[in-house]
């Protein structure tokens, strides 16, 4: 009869939780950071929309960028060592084999079924060479993260983090305080929308989000209002 499954697992080595969530609090924090150096330093309202707007831009297409070069990088890198993998396997298998047993012997099996387990695991050598880069390596041959859409997911969720402090100032908006309250309203509720993946509590990721992003932006409001006051010229 095949085995019962009780419980599921959601994917935690897919691409695309770490960028979606970082694109969205950088794109967020950052871009209300900008938007707030620039109110701070006296611009019009023209000036503060254009610099959110560039600010968006800038950042979802440099994410993006980002993501996919280092993601590409990390996979070329382990598709690289299972190369070395998948050459040894050919080459030594009997040598693999021993190593494959001597790891099970490792986590507690006795070395006759190890060294049966290893033999019978080895039969195939893609399934060999699936155990072999799990052990080794920490890797799936045929599930390394995806680079596309990595870039993909930092891409939109920079944006839409982005786009929320500027919207004030592109439906009229002449001070801060609007974008502020939208800024505010994001960051706690997108870190408390994050919660709902890793279980935390939901009013400890809101609010350590809105007071990292809160943070940020005082300090860069601080240096545009220095800077406006001091009268630089531009």
């Amino acid at each position: 009869m095949p085995a019962e499954i009780h419980h599921q697992h959601r994917d935690v080595t897919g691409g695309w939780l770490r960028p979606a969530v970082f694109g969205a609090m950088d794109g967020l924090v950052s871009n209300f950071a900008l938007i707030a150096g620039v109110a701070g330093g006296q611009a019009a309202q023209r000036v503060v929309l254009l610099a959110g707007l560039a600010g968006l831009a800038a950042g979802a297409f440099s994410m993006a960028a980002g993501e996919y070069i280092s993601v590409a990088s990390q996979s070329e890198l382990a598709e690289a060592e299972i190369e070395v993998e998948r050459l040894e396997l050919e080459r030594h298998p009997h040598a693999e084999q021993a190593e494959l047993a001597a790891r099970y012997v490792e986590r507690g099996l006795d070395p006759e079924l190890a060294a049966e387990v290893a033999r019978q695991l080895s039969r195939d050598p893609d399934r060999a060479l699936e155990v072999h880069a799990r052990a080794e390596l920490g890797v799936t041959p045929e599930d390394l993260p995806s680079p596309l859409l990595a870039a993909l997911s930092s891409f939109l969720a920079f944006a839409a983090g982005a786009v929320l402090p500027v919207l004030p100032y592109a439906f009229g908006a002449t001070s801060l305080w609007p974008a502020a309250v939208v800024a505010g309203v994001g960051l706690f509720g997108a870190g408390a929308l994050v919660t709902r993946v890793t279980k935390r509590s939901w009013w400890f990721g809101g609010l350590r989000q809105l007071g990292f992003g809160a943070g940020a932006a005082a300090v860069t409001y601080g240096v545009g209002a220095l800077i406006g006051a001091g009268g630089v010229a531009p």
